[in-house]
């Protein structure tokens, strides 16, 4: 695509279709749905996201047309409770991941993201003095009254959170219904983190997995969906426990309407770019990308180091220009440095 400006903007976009048991192919420019019910076209130029649930097929030309339209392909269980795959869709930017990597790798900028996700998980407000530590144990407080409330409601009885990957049959039945809601709930907040172009495994509050991101989101829904849900579940019986959770996931995220709520919620946890503070990254996404320096940190991209200085400069400036006036590098500077042999090795 040569000019990603063409594309509309997602805010204007339609944001997500979820389709199963169906066969996608290419129509014209864009793609069809056929079930049972007929042949629906699809005007994936204004759509975000396709999730393909159970039972779908899809054609080469209808994902090279989603891809030309910049529409996000994923592939999940039902009503996205499960994030199988992801193909590429407008977020081929790097502004989000990039902002996401920048406040993970700045101390106090991830301390205010890590306290603001905890504050979101709250109904009444909390005292700005409040250390990390005592937040996370007003958390744990507020965990275990979830537990200790759904118990009281289902009368199902609740002796604390206990969960090991190889004694899974070991588990009483509301542990085992509680990590099957869970994993519902990941793979929908996977699906909604991918779609909107930032990472999983950049987490503020978990660290060091592929999916940190994803629960740092999850924790945020806990206690309204899943808590309940398994609670209710093992109440009405504990035969078929796991696919009768995955089920009760599916209808209480449409309920709740889970989905549509999950990027604005990163937003705002993330806090909205302040272009005078911070870099605007990937301002444009059909410009040549910045290279790195050792020394100066940014210098420009897209320019021969074997032209004249002249031409350095120039590109320096624009970079400069693109960064809200903060010089890129020196200007007139050459990237001219003579390697020796041994720094070659």
């Amino acid at each position: 695509m040569n000019n990603l400006r063409v594309l509309p903007k997602v805010r204007d976009s339609l944001s997500y279709l979820y389709v199963e048991h169906c066969r996608v192919d290419q129509e014209a420019k864009a793609i069809a749905i056929h079930d049972q019910q007929g042949k629906f076209p699809v005007p994936c130029s204004s759509l975000t996201l396709l999730m393909l649930g159970p039972g779908t097929t899809i054609t080469h030309a209808a994902i090279r047309a989603l891809a030309d339209n910049g529409c996000l392909v994923a592939w999940t269980g039902e009503e996205g409770v499960r994030m199988y795959a992801a193909g590429q869709g407008e977020t081929r930017f790097a502004r989000n991941i990039l902002r996401q990597a920048w406040l993970c790798s700045h101390r106090a900028l991830r301390l205010g993201v890590v306290m603001k996700l905890y504050r979101m998980r709250f109904d009444e407000a909390l005292d700005d003095s409040l250390s990390l530590e005592q937040m996370r144990g007003i958390e744990g407080v507020r965990v275990r009254q979830a537990y200790a409330r759904a118990s009281a409601e289902t009368g199902v009885p609740w002796f604390g959170r206990s969960y090991k990957r190889d004694q899974w049959s070991q588990a009483d039945p509301v542990n085992r219904a509680l990590s099957a809601a869970n994993s519902c709930l990941y793979g929908i907040c996977h699906a909604a983190i991918i779609s909107a172009g930032y990472s999983p495994a950049l987490g503020f509050i978990h660290t060091g997995k592929m999916l940190s991101f994803v629960y740092d989101v999850a924790d945020l829904y806990k206690t309204e969906v899943t808590i309940p849900v398994a609670f209710h579940v093992v109440a009405e019986g504990v035969e078929n426990l796991e696919s009768r959770v995955r089920r009760a996931c599916r209808d209480s995220f449409r309920a709740a309407r889970l989905l549509q709520r999950i990027v604005p919620d990163i937003e705002r946890a993330l806090g909205a770019p302040d272009m005078t503070a911070d870099y605007d990254f990937d301002s444009d996404p059909a410009a040549p990308g910045s290279l790195w320096d050792d020394r100066k940190g940014e210098v420009p991209g897209g320019v021969n180091r074997g032209e004249p200085d002249e031409a350095v400069a120039t590109a320096s400036a624009e970079l400069s220009h693109a960064r809200g006036g903060e010089p890129a590098c020196q200007i007139g500077c050459r990237s001219s440095v003579a390697l020796s042999p041994r720094a070659w090795g």
